[in-house]
């Protein structure tokens, strides 16, 4: 792909409201445990990982939905606030998307999300075309992620929450992003860039299969793991976008997803593109 000067990213995602309680310790099944202050932060896979592009100095246009309610208004603005586009971001009757969020003290998460206005998303009347890259995910859709497929010039996909894509929409995928779980449902055989991120353990890129880069984790210690997997594929997607080779990419997605581990919340600690390249020169 013709490298651009100055690339445009567009987000077509979920924008949610995340309620966060901290606890010393998951629940089991069936169990109650006590937790500390509930907090209310900006997030939604597809704002988080708008945020985080933007935070990395690329231009970033938002498309999603939201309820027409006083959330909706906040987040909003929380995304104007970031330097995120948000003309394409609708109104609609449905309540804003909410994620429910339980956080221990090793910073591991179990999320459930009521996507609310993010199954309104429609990106029918965005000229997808005019944008570099497009980067999506699953919580919105599936009609709506296989139209995005259908448009885009590129598409970079995190499959994300965990669910079936048609094989023909991942097909159209310039990069199919998922994490280990996730990449269970892939045929990696038939996919001709797949990054699957690992945890602390860092991400490989395969191609058709075959691994053809691999990038380890940065040395941090985590104090909230949420969100760091949208700041990685905000991350690669930018990358992407100014045509840098896969393993420098992959390089800079996973140093950009560690270091969003440092604050609490999905967007606590994102990472300007200086403090990724800083951290990856002291690294060299």
């Amino acid at each position: 792909m013709a490298v651009p000067l100055d690339p445009h990213l567009a987000v077509v995602g979920s924008i949610n409201a995340d309620l966060v309680v901290r606890v010393a310790r998951l629940p089991g099944p069936g169990e109650t445990v006590v937790g500390g202050d509930l907090a209310r932060l900006a997030g939604g896979k597809g704002a988080n990982q708008a945020a985080a592009a933007a935070r990395l100095g690329v231009r970033t246009a938002m498309v999603g939905a939201v309820g027409d309610d006083e959330t909706g208004s906040w987040l909003v603005g929380e995304l104007s606030s970031a330097g995120v586009d948000v003309s394409r971001v609708a109104r609609c009757a449905r309540p804003t998307g909410t994620a429910l969020i339980t956080v221990d003290d090793r910073g591991e998460n179990v999320i459930v999300v009521a996507p609310g206005a993010n199954g309104d998303v429609n990106p029918s009347n965005v000229a997808l075309e005019d944008f570099d890259v497009v980067l999506a995910q699953l919580e919105i859709p599936p009609a709506v992620v296989d139209e995005v497929s259908r448009r885009a010039r590129a598409l970079v996909l995190n499959v994300a929450p965990s669910a079936r894509v048609d094989p023909i929409t991942l097909g159209r995928c310039a990069v199919v992003i998922a994490n280990e779980i996730e990449v269970a449902s892939l045929d990696l055989a038939s996919l001709a860039h797949c990054v699957v991120t690992l945890g602390a353990r860092g991400a490989v890129h395969y191609r058709y299969g075959r691994e053809v880069a691999r990038a380890p984790a940065l040395p941090v210690e985590p104090v909230d793991t949420v969100g760091a997997g949208d700041v990685f594929c905000a991350a690669y997607a930018t990358q992407y976008a100014c045509g840098v080779e896969a393993r420098e990419a992959l390089r800079f997605a996973t140093a950009a997803g560690s270091l969003a581990t440092r604050a609490p919340g999905a967007r606590g600690a994102l990472p300007t593109r200086t403090e990724v390249e800083a951290w990856l020169a002291r690294a060299s």
